[in-house]
């Protein structure tokens, strides 16, 4: 006859996608820094301007805040928009493995790393560069 399909339920239950998405990163971020700072959430929403609904939903990485919500927020906690869009790409950075090549030593039955090259940084664009895009 037909298929059926079931709804997932709580988010409690429903599992983390592997690659997190914007919204939940800044939630963590937007707590971490004010249960740091050992304050309350009603007291950060008044200063923002808020309601504290509002705000948990953001923290909770339900709603998806404008940036004129965000810099209220970031200024609310004392920090410019800025060094909290660097918090969240900083933990949204994948993370790659450091890359180790190894040859064979002298006595040709083992096998040994090889000392990475120097990195230099070369002025001006030189390629291709990983990076974000927030749109809104």
């Amino acid at each position: 006859m037909g298929e059926t399909i079931e709804f997932p339920g709580p988010a409690a239950e429903r599992p983390r996608r592997a690659r997190p998405l914007w919204r939940d990163v800044l939630g963590d971020v937007l707590r971490d820094e004010r249960l740091e700072q050992e304050r309350i959430l009603t007291e950060v929403a008044r200063t923002a301007g808020v309601s504290p609904q509002y705000l948990s939903e953001v923290e909770r990485g339900r709603k998806e805040a404008s940036s004129e919500v965000l810099g209220a927020v970031a200024a609310a906690l004392g920090l410019e928009l800025v060094d909290v869009v660097g918090r969240v790409a900083g933990r949204l950075e994948p993370r790659r493995p450091e890359r180790v090549e190894f040859r064979r030593s002298a006595d040709a039955a083992t096998l040994a790393p090889v000392p990475a090259p120097a990195v230099s940084v070369a002025p001006g664009p030189v390629g291709p560069v990983d990076a974000y895009l927030l749109a809104a």
